[in-house]
């Protein structure tokens, strides 16, 4: 069998949605499609203010440049995330400050974040790791005890929650990710969400290059100018007309992703009994949206071999994030020298296995049936 790690469900839907923006001229960004979308998720979240944008990476840049960070400025976020997180840090000029993971949900460690705050630590990005949320109650509670921003690293987070509330919308910023990688998707794509009138005001300059046409747009001004920095984080209308479409199709989407994720752990559930894997943990108040499905094993020796004998036999199985503060560009350039045994041992000995609707409960069962092969059972 062939099975890659994960695939984009797509539909006839999404193709006539796309021909009908093409056949309307709708291609360039913040045109009547866009401002749907951005409709649909302000209703799908009860973010105040959304804007799309070309990815995820974008929107987190957005959200540095809203806060105004910059030079001798510190902002704190785990080492065990994608690079996205660090560079829009790093893109302003302030320091990235890599913190432990917590070994059940491997989400960012509250007690680890307060032990890093300084007098220059102006925000902190808490990223929910496969679609399962932080424990946003303490990071919010340390956060605002010490006067910092909160920017919600929400790339994996779409349609989740954390007790009811959507990931993405409780801290100051949200930031989605609608890459093809992701539950919902329009190949390239994200968006910046925040309930704070002040911060969207900033935003939707910057998001439009700078410039004032957002207002101008609506007949508040009547010419647009160069009013701040910014860059161009439009989304084209011919994304969103197929986001428009995935956004609609999101029940259908989370319910097989849940379906197959629930079949792998309970055929792992065995193997986790003997001790010879780790199977993810789901707090309470977390309502995930099935993006990953992980498990560790012991050590990576048995992680490596797990691997290779998973591929060998056309199973798209793979390992995570290298840690941050482990990376070249994070010891030689930034000076990171600290040690994160929990951020470490995880990115050692992490397996994911592959979860995309259009994988069927049969190869699902196959896969995990390799799996206990590989361990003897």
């Amino acid at each position: 069998m062939r099975i890659p790690s994960t695939r984009p469900w797509l539909s006839e839907a999404e193709l006539q949605a796309v021909m009908a923006a093409l056949r309307a001229g709708q291609v360039t960004g913040n045109g009547e499609i866009s401002h749907r979308v951005q409709q649909a998720l302000q209703e799908m979240t009860g973010a105040r203010h959304v804007l799309l944008t070309p990815s995820c990476t974008a929107a987190l840049e957005m959200a540095m440049m809203t806060l105004e960070i910059g030079p001798g400025d510190e902002v704190i976020l785990p080492s065990f995330t994608f690079v996205s997180t660090a560079n829009c840090v790093v893109l302003r000029g302030a320091r990235p400050v890599f913190v432990e993971i917590q070994p059940d949900t491997l989400n960012l460690d509250p007690l680890d974040l307060e032990h890093h705050i300084t007098s220059r630590t102006r925000a902190v990005i808490p990223v929910h790791y496969a679609g399962v949320a932080c424990d946003m109650d303490a990071i919010l509670e340390i956060s605002r005890r010490h006067g910092l921003a909160v920017v919600e690293d929400a790339a994996q987070g779409v349609d989740a929650a954390y007790k009811g509330r959507p990931l993405g919308t409780l801290g100051d910023i949200g930031c989605y990710s609608f890459h093809g990688t992701k539950n919902i998707t329009c190949g390239e794509g994200g968006a910046f969400l925040t309930s704070n009138a002040e911060l969207a005001a900033r935003a939707e300059i910057i998001h439009e290059k700078g410039t004032n046409r957002a207002a101008f747009l609506r007949g508040q001004v009547d010419k647009y100018t160069w009013v701040s920095a910014g860059s161009s984080y439009v989304l084209s209308d011919l994304l969103a007309a197929l986001l428009e479409v995935q956004l609609a199709r999101r029940a259908a989407i989370k319910a097989r992703r849940k379906a197959l994720w629930e079949a792998y752990h309970s055929g792992l559930t065995p193997l986790a009994r003997e001790g010879v894997v780790t199977l993810p943990v789901v707090p309470s108040y977390a309502e995930p949206n099935y993006h990953l499905f992980y498990f560790r094993v012991t050590d990576q020796g048995r992680r490596d071999a797990l691997l290779d004998a998973l591929r060998d036999e056309g199973v798209g199985a793979t390992f995570h994030y290298i840690p941050l503060h482990s990376s070249p560009f994070g010891r030689k350039t930034l000076g990171c020298e600290q040690m994160l045994p929990i951020t470490e041992q995880v990115s050692r000995t992490l397996v994911r296995l592959p979860l995309y609707p259009e994988l069927s409960l049969a190869e699902a069962e196959r896969i995990v049936a390799r799996v206990q092969a590989f361990f003897g059972v």
